[in-house]
């Protein structure tokens, strides 16, 4: 089965939009929400936990990969499918995010979680953390000091799409510079230039017919840059879009840089948002023409014990809850974490029991909160879904 995108169904509202990905190990109804598994794992769950929540896809990471195991180990076990025992579609990122977040994502103190909108929120105390670069680039690739060993590792667009084509993902992506929401616009310019090389010269290094290469937009919070981008990477012959890089300094800048960028990319190939799936963000950009989002929000935040609960969709947005379920008040809880939540969690444990898990620092807690979290977010794209299909978003 070869790689294709189907568009089943239109908003009448918005730019959102119903379709399906299919790819040689199975489809992906869209919008979806891609589970990061940055080593081949999602954190704490195995595949068949991935597999009982309904996981369609999940998102592994080439620079963490190609620094252990090693593509060439994953390659003899027959490919990351094999090697983490997963059936569906994977999608792997090219290592163009390791060079903002090991180069002046440490510099500026910012990251596509945390604060990747400085005017929302910074570091402890109203300050960014800022740190010594571990990535340095210039106009071939990127060199990483390795963050295990220390040892030197290079990146070009060229060994990004054979690190890939190792690991062999349904869907790969081309080599990218993403830029710092506090680049200046000189620097962002430059940057894009040599963005739109290394998506041509990954182009030409692309061997395997089986996957599907996706081309990324830049250009940060510029809008000019980002038309120039979206022009540019759309002329190319790629199966689908990203967009990444910075979003600009606040939501309200991130809807924007998509309001510009959207409408010049080509309608019948899918659009994926990096690094970005919070459940605030998901249905503004899903009206905006997003088609697929990953992001470690859910997964990260269970492991702190911040768990999601009562989401209330509306057509303008969506109402839920969190809860910290290491707080006192739990203690003597017997209810599920959500009462109307069909996740294993909900369905057998208590907040009581999973407080207790999280006070012992018992591991099971962690994979008990991730599957519920999980469970929230695949429910929100489910409903999202739903929505579009009846006219409601």
């Amino acid at each position: 089965m070869s790689f294709s995108f189907q568009i089943k169904k239109k908003s009448r509202r918005s730019r959102a939009r119903l379709g399906k990905v299919i790819t040689p190990h199975g489809e992906v109804n869209t919008p979806a929400f891609i589970p990061v598994a940055t080593q081949a794992t999602v954190k704490s769950l195995d595949s068949q936990d991935l597999k009982a929540l309904g996981v369609q896809i999940v998102l592994g990471n080439t620079y963490h990969l190609h620094l252990r195991p090693g593509e060439k180990v994953i390659a003899r076990a027959g490919g990351l499918h094999q090697f983490m025992n997963w059936v569906g579609p994977i999608l792997t990122d090219s290592g163009g995010f390791q060079v903002f977040s090991l180069g002046f994502g440490l510099a500026h103190g910012v990251g596509k979680i945390a604060n990747i909108f400085p005017e929302e929120g910074v570091g402890k105390k109203g300050k960014s953390v800022r740190r010594a670069k571990l990535a340095k680039i210039d106009e071939k690739g990127a060199s990483f000091t390795s963050h295990i060993d220390g040892k030197l590792y290079r990146l070009t667009p060229k060994k990004s799409i054979a690190i890939q084509e190792k690991l062999g993902a349904d869907i790969i992506l081309a080599f990218d510079e993403c830029t710092s929401p506090l680049s200046s616009y000189t620097y962002t310019k430059k940057a894009l230039a040599r963005t739109h090389r290394w998506a041509e010269e990954s182009l030409k290094a692309k061997k395997r017919e089986n996957q599907a290469l996706f081309g990324i937009v830049q250009g940060g919070e510029y809008q000019d840059l980002r038309e120039i981008s979206a022009k540019f990477i759309n002329s190319l012959p790629f199966e689908g879009f990203a967009i990444g890089g910075s979003l600009g300094k606040s939501k309200k800048d991130m809807h924007q840089v998509l309001d510009w960028t959207v409408p010049l990319l080509a309608d019948n190939k899918p659009r994926h948002l990096l690094g970005i799936g919070g459940v605030e963000d998901i249905i503004e950009c899903v009206k905006r023409g997003i088609d697929l989002f990953d992001c470690v929000t859910p997964t990260r935040n269970a492991r702190h014990g911040l768990l999601y609960t009562d989401l209330r969709f509306k057509i303008k947005d969506a109402r839920f809850k969190k809860i910290h379920i290491t707080n006192a008040k739990y203690k003597k809880d017997f209810k599920p974490i959500d009462t109307d939540c069909q996740c294993y969690t909900c369905q057998n444990y208590s907040r009581a029991y999973l407080r207790h898990l999280f006070m012992a620092n018992e591991s099971l807690g962690l994979r008990l909160a991730t599957i519920h979290n999980l469970a929230f977010w695949l429910n929100l794209m489910k409903t999202i879904r739903q929505a579009i299909k009846d006219n409601k978003l």
